[in-house]
C-alpha cells in the first residue's frame, strides 16, 4: 500500500501522483500505440469507436460530472460538430482547419444553448437541453442545402498533408492521439482556477457565489468546452461512419452519453474512459445476446434502448459511484487486505458531493 505524503500545492495538482502512475500509464499507452501491430481490423475499428466515445463522454463529464449541469441534448452537439466538419471538408477546407474549427462552433453552439440555461437546475435544465437536440435534429431534417437533409451526405476520409487515412489502423491512431490530448486537456483544466470553480459550483450554488463565484459566467464556460470537446467527437465520429444522416443523432444517443458517465463514474475522468469501453462493448454483447433469446423478446422494437435504462437505473440504484468507483472499492480492499473491515465498503451517507466525487 503506497501512501503519499502531499508537502506542497504542487504535490496536491500533480497529473501523475507518483513514479507508479508513470510506469503503468505508460506502459498502457505504448500498448495502445503498438496495438496496430498485432489487431485486426475489425477490433482497431472498435477501439476506435471507444474513443470518439471517450473524447464525447470526457466533454460530457466536465459538464455533469465536474459543473453538476444535467443535459440530454449532448447529441446535439455531437451533430453540429460531424455536419459542421463534414461540409467544411465539401469547400475544399483542409482538415486541419475544419477538424478544430467543427470544435469552435459547436462550442459557439454550446455557449448559446448555456445562456437561458445558466438560470435552471435540475429537470428543467434537463428538459431545456432535451428541447435544444430537438430543435438541433429538425434543422438537420429541414436544411438540406447543407446537411442534405433525409437523404444525408457523405464524409470524406481525414486527409493531412496529402496522406488520406483511407487506412483503419491510421485512423485508429488519430483517435488516439486526439482523445490523448483532450484527456491531457481537461485534467490541465480542472486543476487550474476555472476547474476549481466548476467544482464548486457543482457542491454548492449558494456557496460558490457567496465566495464571488460568477455562476453564469462559468456554467457557460462549462457549457461551451463540453460542447466544443463533443464536437470533436462527432468530426471523428464522422469519419467513422462515412455517412451521416439526421436518424444518427437522435435521443437514444443522448441517452447513450448519459449513460456512459453514469456507469463510468460521475466526476472523474477515469470513469469518461471505463463508461466509453462499457457502451463500446454492449451493443456486441446485445447482438450476441439476441441469438440466445426468445424470438418474442429478440425481436421486440425497441429492446437496446430499454436495457440501456434498466442498466443505468441499476447503477442509480446499487452502484452509484459507477464503474470506477467499484475499481476503488476493490484497491482498497486488496491494499488493506487482510486487515479491512467490513464496515469500510458498506454504502455510507454522503453529506457533500466531494465526499463520492473524487
Amino acid at each position: 500500500m503506497r501512501i503519499l505524503f502531499k508537502k506542497t500545492y504542487e504535490d496536491d495538482i500533480r497529473i501523475l501522483k507518483h513514479s507508479g502512475y508513470v510506469f503503468w500509464y505508460g506502459l498502457l499507452i505504448t500498448a495502445l500505440f503498438a496495438a496496430p501491430l498485432f489487431l485486426d481490423d475489425f477490433y482497431l475499428g472498435e477501439l476506435a469507436q471507444v474513443y470518439i466515445f471517450a473524447i464525447a463522454g470526457v466533454g460530457l463529464m466536465l459538464l455533469v460530472g465536474y459543473t453538476g449541469q444535467v443535459s440530454l441534448g449532448h447529441a446535439a452537439f455531437l451533430a453540429i460538430g460531424a455536419y459542421s466538419n463534414a461540409w467544411l471538408i465539401s469547400k475544399g477546407v483542409p482538415f486541419l482547419i475544419s477538424f478544430p474549427l467543427a470544435g469552435v462552433i459547436s462550442a459557439l453552439a454550446g455557449m448559446i444553448i448555456a445562456i437561458p440555461a445558466s438560470r435552471m437546475t435540475g429537470v428543467y435544465l434537463a428538459i431545456a437541453t432535451l428541447a435544444f437536440s430537438i430543435i438541433v435534429e429538425q434543422i438537420m431534417v429541414r436544411w438540406e442545402s447543407v446537411t442534405g437533409g433525409f437523404k444525408g451526405m457523405t464524409v470524406d476520409a481525414p486527409e493531412i498533408f496529402g496522406y488520406q487515412f483511407w487506412d483503419t489502423w491510421a485512423f485508429y491512431l488519430m483517435c488516439l492521439i486526439v482523445l490523448l490530448f483532450v484527456i491531457v486537456g481537461a485534467l490541465n483544466l480542472l486543476r487550474s482556477p476555472t476547474g476549481r470553480a466548476m467544482a464548486a459550483i457543482r457542491d454548492s450554488e449558494v456557496s460558490a457565489q457567496s465566495l464571488g463565484i460568477n455562476l453564469a459566467k462559468y456554467k457557460s464556460i462549462a457549457f461551451a468546452i463540453s460542447a466544443g470537446v463533443t464536437g470533436l467527437a462527432g468530426a471523428l465520429l464522422g469519419h467513422k461512419v462515412n455517412y451521416l444522416s439526421p436518424d444518427s443523432f437522435n435521443m437514444i444517443v443522448s441517452i447513450q452519453l448519459l449513460l456512459m458517465v453514469v456507469v463510468g463514474g460521475l466526476g472523474s475522468i477515469h470513469g469518461a474512459i471505463y463508461g466509453a469501453i462499457f457502451i463500446g462493448a454492449l451493443p456486441q454483447l446485445l447482438a450476441i445476446l439476441r441469438d440466445y433469446l426468445p424470438p418474442v423478446i429478440s425481436q421486440t422494437p425497441g429492446l437496446e434502448p430499454g436495457i440501456f435504462g434498466l442498466i443505468l437505473v441499476l447503477f442509480i440504484l446499487f452502484e452509484p459511484l459507477g464503474l470506477y468507483g467499484r475499481w476503488r472499492k476493490m484497491k482498497l480492499y486488496f491494499d488493506t487486505f487482510p486487515l479491512y473491515r467490513k464496515s469500510t465498503f458498506k454504502r455510507q451517507k454522503s453529506y457533500l458531493k466531494t465526499e463520492r466525487m473524487k
